[in-house]
């Protein structure tokens, strides 16, 4: 059974930055399809970003381009969200999620939230304009 810890959210102005990390626990980490999701209140858990299993492919949601980025260090069983030049609209709960079966990262099945097998229970990132 994995388990999903992010953390890192918190308050922050319109324009600062905030990094968020997800800890993964078990031996799959190594080759799954990471990714974030978001989830503002009354809205749709919508993606965010993902990042394939080697660490070559990753792709993001138009609205966050150039602004967010993900990485991940498989000796740490980690995925890291970068967030800079944060806006008000970014504010919700952001949730990583893993991936552990095989598939293949062009057919872009990552953007649907099916997709994943396991979630972490989210953290709270609220902007202030």
């Amino acid at each position: 059974q994995v388990q999903l810890v992010e953390s890192g959210g918190g308050l922050a102005q319109a324009g600062a930055s905030l990094g968020l990390s997800c800890a993964a626990s078990g031996r799959t980490f190594s080759t799954s399809v990471m990714g974030w999701f978001r989830q503002a209140p009354g809205k749709e858990r919508e993606f965010v970003l993902v990042i394939s299993w080697s660490g070559s492919n990753t792709d993001y949601a138009d609205s966050v381009k150039g602004r967010f980025t993900i990485s991940r260090d498989d000796a740490k069983n980690t995925v890291y969200l970068q967030m800079n030049s944060l806006k008000p609209e970014d504010t919700a709960v952001y949730y990583c999620a893993q991936r552990v079966r095989g598939t293949v990262f062009s057919a872009r099945g990552y953007l649907n939230p099916n997709f994943y097998d396991y979630w972490g229970q989210g953290t709270q990132v609220t902007v202030s304009s």
